[in-house]
């Protein structure tokens, strides 16, 4: 889920393997307890499982294997670019953990502590989606025995100097397998998208997957392994062992835990003899040697830390803070400063909306969710808060090309409609304060709970435009990681929040957040009718506890095909299902993304990259030193540079 970049709360879990990075030659090196050695308890965990694991020799590879390396995609980044000086940041909230998976691992921060700089076997091209090599430099893809291998780069070094090897791949099937981890959504995963590992040597493996869907290579190359040799002491106690311990990864920066600041602040190193330092698609990114993370919890201090200078870049969500708040006319951007820039990118879209919780006392009446459909004044919020910028989401799934609904649009604010459903579900009187009530005296009030300070006049628009319906939206505001945890626990009526997709996402995941596995702990009796004390199932992304008996085989079929025609097809019923549940009211697209930053953080010719979501996400920009130290000494004596206020459409979708 990304709640705020990164997706991406977005993603995959499995493509989220721990991740920590490193300065110098390594990293901190890793600590372990030998007397928790759990390496016979792995081996044992091979031998129990032989059709999962297999052991072969290099000789026993293939020899008609066509090796790719995707060489051909062009760089990435700018031959302008310079290594060195700080990059200054801020964090909505303080991350509740290190780990990267299991309980509050998908907090706001989640981004900087590994997925903006995440290496994986191979990558997607953030222009084409093609792949070009990552930890690994070459793979084969084999279709018709639903197999992908794998060579791992032999210069290839977790952060803490340790080679990268097939045996870390082997391990993560014995971690991501274990209950230990708690993240359900991971391990069903790994129960059902793999179904072996052949290791050949210590470069060399294949996985092989149940079917050939249209993705297959993406699902093994977008994965890494887990560092076997930091997680010795792995087992029950996992959670709060690992609570605070940073995991090596394949990237270029790195946390060291001994210089955490806790609560205040977080430093990430670059790793200056970083293996992959040389490489072709990294060479010109990941520029500053640190990147320092200080909290500030609070909307308008962050944007006054950044005019100050205490922050290099700021992105900026809305209308009233592009147009009034830095104005164009703004001393420190007309007199060259501070830069401006929108650029439009591509793919498919974080899907800002209300998630209702259709688990909840009311919400649980499909009436009641499709009165509020009508009763959310979306078309306001882009036309007056906005500025009409914006555009209307039309479900939660756009963006996926031939995988999106292609007839779907969102309903519109319509009073007598909403009344009507408000109606069907009992709601029809109003009380003295305009509210419906029902023959109960039960006021129709539900609580929408967010973190996303920077949007409260979206919220106050919804809020008094709903009431004309006769509905009430109690707005509660909670810092990012408090809102966060009570969505995932599934303690919330509505959750404005936005899930972005993984980078170059072929379609739309409905298991996560349609299939009722993912919403339910024991949603049905063994005769199929509904389990009258079934609960909410906690940490996972189905914030709706969307759950329909009739969609769950189609899901079932979903994921299971390797027919596109077929999947689309599958998905467009998906879509149309989730749209007659109405647990989804679909909010605002943004295609574009706008930020401003001070003059002495440098970007490429072309600014940055189709498939990114935030301009600071593919490390492309870098920090001149020298810059920073005339900027603002121009601007104690009021010397003015060129202004740069810009736009890069050339991605931008028709």
């Amino acid at each position: 889920m990304k709640s705020n970049s990164c997706y991406r709360i977005t993603v995959l879990l499995f493509m989220s393997v721990v991740l920590g990075a490193c300065g110098g030659e390594s990293g901190p090196a890793s600590t372990v307890d030998e007397s928790l050695d759990n390496t016979q308890a792995v081996q044992d965990f091979y031998a129990a499982n032989p059709d999962l694991f297999t052991f072969a020799t290099i000789d026993d590879l293939p020899d008609d294997l066509v090796w790719e390396d995707g060489m051909e995609q062009e760089e990435i980044g700018s031959p302008e670019a310079v290594k060195g000086g700080t990059y200054y940041a801020t964090l909505e909230d303080f991350p509740p953990t290190l780990r990267t998976i299991g309980p509050d691992s998908n907090s706001s921060a989640r981004s900087w502590i590994r997925d903006n700089y995440m290496l994986t076997w191979a990558m997607p091209h953030p222009n084409t989606n093609e792949f070009h090599p990552g930890i690994a430099n070459a793979w084969s893809i084999v279709p018709e025995d639903n197999k992908v291998y794998v060579k791992i780069n032999p210069e290839a070094r977790w952060t803490d100097g340790v080679k990268i090897t097939s045996d870390d791949m082997l391990f993560a099937f014995y971690f991501y397998l274990s209950d230990y981890i708690q993240a359900p959504f991971t391990t069903n995963y790994f129960q059902t998208e793999y179904t072996n590992i052949t290791r050949y040597d210590e470069h060399t493996f294949a996985i092989t997957v149940p079917k050939a869907k249209p993705d297959m290579a993406s699902r093994v190359l977008t994965g890494s392994g887990v560092p076997q040799h930091f997680y010795k002491e792995f087992g029950e106690d996992f959670t709060e062992r690992y609570q605070w311990r940073y995991a090596p990864h394949a990237g270029a920066y790195y946390i060291d835990p001994d210089e955490i600041d806790m609560g205040v602040n977080i430093v990430l190193h670059r790793l200056e003899d970083w293996w992959a330092k040389d490489n072709k698609y990294f060479k010109n990114r990941y520029n500053p040697d640190r990147i320092n993370l200080s909290v500030v919890r609070d909307a308008a201090k962050r944007y006054e830390a950044f005019r100050r200078g205490d922050m290099d870049m700021f992105r900026i969500a809305t209308a009233d803070m592009w147009y009034d708040n830095l104005p164009n006319d703004d001393p420190d951007v007309a007199n060259g400063y501070i830069h401006k820039t929108t650029f439009y990118n591509g793919g498919a879209r974080s899907n800002w909306g209300l998630w209702m919780n259709s688990a909840r006392p009311m919400l649980n009446d499909r009436e009641v969710r499709l009165g509020i459909q009508y009763a959310a004044n979306w078309d306001l919020v882009i036309s007056n808060y906005f500025r009409g910028d914006m555009e209307r989401l039309k479900t939660q799934d756009d963006g996926y090309g031939e995988f999106s609904h292609p007839d779907l649009t969102a309903r519109p604010f319509d009073i007598e409609q909403a009344q009507v459903h408000f109606a069907n579900a009992g709601f029809t009187q109003r009380g003295p304060d305009g509210i419906l009530v029902n023959a109960e005296g039960e006021r129709l009030a539900l609580t929408l709970s967010t973190h996303y300070e920077r949007f409260s006049d979206v919220f106050t628009i919804l809020k008094e435009e709903a009431i004309k319906a006769g509905l009430e939206l109690r707005i509660e505001m909670m810092d990012a990681a408090a809102g966060f945890r009570k969505a995932q626990e599934k303690q919330h009526d509505i959750y404005f929040v936005s899930f972005s997709p993984f980078q170059g996402e072929m379609y739309p995941r409905m298991w996560s957040y349609y299939h009722c596995d993912n919403a339910y702990d024991q949603a049905f009796l063994e005769d199929g009718s509904i389990n009258p004390d079934r609960r909410p199932k906690p940490q996972t992304n189905n914030l709706q506890s969307t759950c329909m008996p009739e969609m769950d085989p189609l899901i079932d079929e979903y994921q299971d095909s390797d027919d596109k025609e077929r999947m689309i097809e599958l998905s467009h019923q998906i879509l149309q299902a989730h749209y007659e549940y109405a647990s989804f009211s679909p909010g605002f697209v943004e295609p574009f993304y706008r930020t401003a930053y001070w003059r002495w953080v440098k970007w490429p010719e072309e600014f940055n990259y189709r498939l990114t979501t935030y301009p600071y996400e593919a490390f492309v920009h870098w920090i001149d030193t020298e810059a920073r130290e005339e900027t603002m000494a121009a601007r104690s004596a009021g010397t003015a540079f060129e202004p740069h206020i810009a736009i890069y459409d050339q991605h931008r979708e028709q």
